[in-house]
């Protein structure tokens, strides 16, 4: 029985529609006249072109069952070779049951299924738990799939006291995306570290209505709380790549979480990244969440950027504050 995991497929289902940013500015003058925002501040700010929006009548559910089934046909496997699906997102359909079910139900999948969550880290813990439970023979087949509808978090009516946390709800994204991990006889997942700042939670908030209906509702983004909440994340994932003699730069792939283009330099930087080894997704997806890390996967196959034995590193970056760095040989 092997004692190793390693990622092999991966997918995404990006909608056909997108929002310019234009016409996300244009849109927020029109439903807040009073805050007389300069034009091209959201791409000045952020870095944002344009973001994808699903359609109106589809669910998180509904993107993460189409990118497993895009997933499935190209592997040429059927719903029951999966034993294990998980689905891992910061959007949901559902708070009972797991969501995971849907989508299950929707790709005719009967196989053990539940949810993952930690805000934009859902994915790479999902790996974290596939890999843990392939390598401990509980599990041969596990997919991991993401829908996000982030583009439904944008607030748009705001006073100029709100914009502070409002200003990034509108650089969401809708995508679906899916992982395959299965069973390897050499290491695929090599490597990773999971951290965690969790004084830092406030700085992010998305309020549950039904269980915590005084607080205020919407999605609301300190930027600023949200940056220092990661502050010594990064030194202490440096560190642990020292400890396993490996050096950023000579990593063939950097898959970044991408909540927009000035954190993703910054962190870049700090980690001594090279731009040529990053995949940039943000300007022209938007910010793709749990969905982020799978995307950059999928770009990269897609454009042949990975080969068979190159490296990589995931750095995950999520609201909490949470940090992981993960390593893996394609």
């Amino acid at each position: 029985m092997s004692t190793h995991s390693r990622i092999t497929h991966t997918a995404v289902h990006l909608p056909t529609r997108r929002q310019h940013v234009t016409e996300i500015e244009q849109l927020l003058h029109r439903h807040s006249p009073a805050l007389k925002l300069p034009a091209g501040l959201l791409q000045r700010t952020f870095g944002l072109h344009q973001r994808t929006v699903a359609d109106p009548g589809d669910l998180p559910s509904d993107l993460a069952a189409r990118a497993a089934a895009r997933l499935l046909h190209t592997a040429r496997l059927s719903p029951a070779d999966i034993d294990l699906l998980l689905f891992a997102a910061v959007s949901a359909d559902v708070r009972e049951p797991a969501n995971a079910h849907i989508v299950a139900a929707k790709t005719g999948m009967t196989c053990p299924a539940f949810d993952i969550g930690n805000a934009c880290n859902g994915v790479i813990n999902a790996l974290q738990v596939a890999d843990a439970l392939i390598r401990t023979g509980q599990h041969r087949r596990v997919l991991i799939t993401c829908g996000e509808t982030l583009t439904r978090l944008s607030r748009w009516n705001l006073t100029r006291d709100q914009l502070r946390t409002g200003l990034t709800s509108l650089t969401g994204a809708d995508l679906g995306a899916a992982l395959l991990v299965e069973p390897s006889p050499v290491p695929g997942i090599t490597g990773s570290v999971f951290l965690a700042n969790s004084v830092g939670w406030p700085a992010a908030t998305l309020y549950d209505p039904h269980h915590a209906p005084d607080h205020p509702q919407g999605l609301h983004v300190d930027s600023e709380a949200l940056l220092g909440s990661f502050v010594d994340l990064d030194v202490q994932g440096a560190q642990w790549l020292k400890d396993q003699h490996v050096d950023v730069r000579d990593l063939d792939l950097v898959c970044v979480h991408q909540p927009s283009v000035p954190f993703v330099d910054a962190f870049r930087t700090r980690m001594g990244i090279d731009t040529a080894q990053i995949v940039p997704t943000f300007p022209h997806t938007g910010n793709a969440a749990a969905a982020t890390l799978p995307l950059q996967l999928a770009h990269a196959v897609d454009h042949r950027r990975l080969a068979p034995g190159d490296t990589v590193a995931l750095f995950g970056l999520a609201s909490g504050a949470s940090g992981a760095v993960m390593l893996l040989r394609w």
